[in-house]
């Protein structure tokens, strides 16, 4: 049997789950590969291994790195609304003989990895948003520097 190419992996699992954008599957192998460098692992072998929470990790940083403040928005383009679908697309290229398993590796090794809004917008709020977020500041000197300045205050 001839092993079929990464891209015809993708257009044939397009076909048999068009849940996810052909994109999504480019970027989660780009994002794999990212993972490995930054974990600094082995070419090949066993020790190339990457869970699911580093890869969730390495997908993260690499999400925020690539696509910043869009981040949320491409990932909900591609259908990618939680960190099951990342769970989802490693396991139909696993299926398809694209990427390999241990017998460990499981997919719910990726449910509820992270909040999407909490980590792909949140970092790029303005602060006022972020600490409206996490509820209010509960420093006095927090509360002194957002009360506004009248010309008649004392200066210290």
């Amino acid at each position: 049997m001839q092993k079929i190419t990464f891209f015809e992996a993708i257009q044939e699992l397009q076909r048999q789950d068009p849940r996810y954008a052909a994109d999504a599957y480019i970027f989660l192998r780009e994002a794999l590969d990212y993972t490995i460098k930054m974990l600094d692992k082995p070419s090949d072998g066993a020790a190339r291994h990457v869970s699911a929470s580093e890869l969730l990790e390495g997908i993260r940083a690499y999400t925020l790195e690539t696509f910043g403040p869009m981040s949320l928005r491409v990932l909900h383009h591609w259908g990618i609304q939680r960190t099951e679908d990342f769970g989802n697309l490693v396991f139909n290229l696993v299926r398809h003989g694209v990427l390999g398993k241990t017998e460990s590796d499981r997919i719910e090794d990726f449910t509820g990895g992270y909040d999407f809004p909490d980590v792909f917008s949140q970092p790029f709020l303005p602060e006022r948003s972020k600490r409206n977020r996490t509820g209010p500041a509960s420093s006095a000197a927090s509360s002194e520097s957002a009360r506004p300045r009248h010309s008649n205050d004392e200066q210290h």
